[in-house]
């Protein structure tokens, strides 16, 4: 851009060379005047068009446009169902992270095992759908329904440290059930079905813990994960009162009792 400043000489001292100047910047205005004419403005730019051919000129922009496969430009519908989609799906976020249902949860879970968890963080999840699904529902479905699994992933994101701490609760509440029942079933127990009976306590309590933790498909990745972490506790457990009841099943039964009873402070401490 080419800027042209004009200072004008005082009128009453030198009015020769103001009228010299006058005439120069008449000649700038003549220019903005006639701006799309020779010597305009715009006039000596290529392919200037006056105001009255705009019209015509953008119909001819938009057929060569259209008649451009190449470009492959998305239909208005789907630019608009982009946009407004996913503006909800934000906005719908907003909401359950605000959600005073939620916050309740969050913090209630921190402490313990929440009662009714598995009711109340579906019940969340589902709200939170069903707002974006009644906003978004006029719009293009395709769209629209990918945009919504997206919200999904992003709304179990915002309630995963409630279903963390939940796992938590269920990992430590099944580990002391192993352990209680390991001590009942050894107490039965003979030689022969030793372990057996550890291996029939570890699979139930991991069936038990599974069952509890089970909130949320999405989520099955987590589960697997802890059942995993869980499980290796137990190996753990199984494999102390092995060894310490090998070493003193020569005195009987009470000898794995007592095994048992031994290693409970050490799985405690895992």
């Amino acid at each position: 851009m080419k800027v042209e400043i004009t200072a004008l000489p005082n009128y009453e001292y030198e009015k020769d060379e103001f009228k010299a100047k006058v005439a120069k910047v008449d000649r700038l205005r003549q220019r903005f005047f006639r701006s799309i004419s020779p010597g305009g403005l715009a006039g000596d730019r290529k392919d200037v068009q006056p105001a009255s051919g705009l019209t015509l000129r953008a119909e001819q922009i938009w057929k060569t446009i259209k008649e451009n496969k190449d470009l492959d430009l998305p239909a208005m519908e789907d630019v608009v169902a982009t946009y407004r989609c996913d503006q909800i799906a934000k906005e719908t976020l907003i909401r359950l992270s605000s959600d005073k249902t939620w916050l309740a949860l969050r913090k209630d879970v921190q402490a313990r095992k929440a009662p009714k968890f598995k009711k109340i963080i579906k019940s969340i999840l589902e709200k939170t759908l069903s707002q974006y699904d009644m906003e978004a529902i006029y719009f293009k479905e395709s769209i629209r329904d990918e945009r919504r699994k997206e919200l999904e992933t992003e709304a179990l994101q915002v309630l995963y440290p409630a279903y963390a701490a939940m796992l938590r609760h269920l990992s430590s509440r099944a580990l002391n059930f192993f352990k209680t029942g390991m001590i009942k079933k050894l107490k039965r127990a003979t030689k022969a079905g030793f372990e057996a009976s550890i291996d029939s306590t570890v699979q139930h309590t991991m069936e038990k813990f599974e069952k509890e933790s089970r909130a949320r498909e999405n989520l099955l990745s987590e589960i697997e994960k802890t059942k995993y972490e869980t499980k290796t506790k137990f190996d753990e457990a199984y494999n102390t009162m092995k060894a310490k009841a090998v070493r003193r099943i020569a005195r009987g039964i009470g000898g794995m009792t007592a095994a048992c009873r031994g290693c409970n402070g050490d799985v405690h401490r895992g």
